[in-house]
């Protein structure tokens, strides 16, 4: 996903990937895959680097300056923690982000000045929290109306069937009623189809690990000529 496109204007789902394993090579392999994006999960991942080929590498605040195109919160409750976290992400009118980083406008393709960086930044890169908790959910018409937010993704941890369909329409409806976008974090491609049918405007397709072990468990099975194993649950 290029930077310079607001994903407020995005007509359409994107669909991208969960990085948890460390290694750019792994980020430009991922990125190669004809994906839109590419999250680098640096809460649960073991990352220290981060690389994409033409699509929008996504990970915490001190990304920004090393040319991430946005950020994903995770465990995010209320608004003010909303505001707290735009404030940090965002450059003066908007918000308290400094300027330094000799990179940071190499997230721009082409390379912009640093003039124009400022002048872009603040529009164009991405400002995301997971809703994960229920008081989250409660709260989720306050922090899809911060300023300069851009997206919600419901992973909804400790929210229980049935009540978990309803807390995902809850917080999608909410999102859009705000003008703004809801992403979804789904571990297959058969729900990744799902939730982005219901409405949702970004949606991660896989983990990579999820894709590792698949490919790597179907090739044994052939070459074994024994059937594939479906015991198990994977993440």
């Amino acid at each position: 996903m290029h930077a310079q496109e607001h994903p407020q204007r995005r007509k359409y789902t994107s669909f991208g990937l969960w990085q948890t394993l460390p290694g750019a090579n792994v980020s430009r392999t991922l990125a190669r895959a004809g994906v839109d994006w590419v999250l680098v999960d640096c809460e649960h991942g073991n990352i220290d680097a981060i690389a994409a080929c033409g699509v929008s590498p996504i990970a915490p605040p001190g990304a920004l300056d090393a040319e991430a195109h946005g950020i994903l919160i995770p465990l995010l409750r209320t608004a003010d923690e909303a505001k707290a976290i735009v404030s940090a992400a965002k450059f003066p009118p908007l918000g308290r982000r400094g300027l330094g980083s000799p990179f940071a406008m190499e997230s721009f393709s082409p390379v912009s000045t640093m003039t124009e960086y400022l002048q872009q930044a603040n529009d164009s890169l991405l400002t995301m929290m997971q809703i994960e908790t229920q008081e989250a959910v409660d709260n989720i018409d306050k922090i899809a109306a911060v300023p300069a937010f851009i997206s919600c993704h419901p992973i909804l941890n400790g929210v229980m069937k049935p009540e978990l369909e309803q807390a995902l329409d809850k917080v999608l409806e909410a999102t859009h009623k705000a003008g703004e976008k809801a992403g979804f974090f789904a571990s297959s491609s058969e729900q990744a189809k799902k939730y982005a049918e219901k409405g949702f405007d970004m949606v991660s397709a896989a983990l990579d690990t999820t894709l590792l072990q698949a490919s790597l468990a179907t090739s044994l099975s052939i070459a074994r000529g024994v059937a594939l194993s479906t015991s198990g649950e994977r993440y």
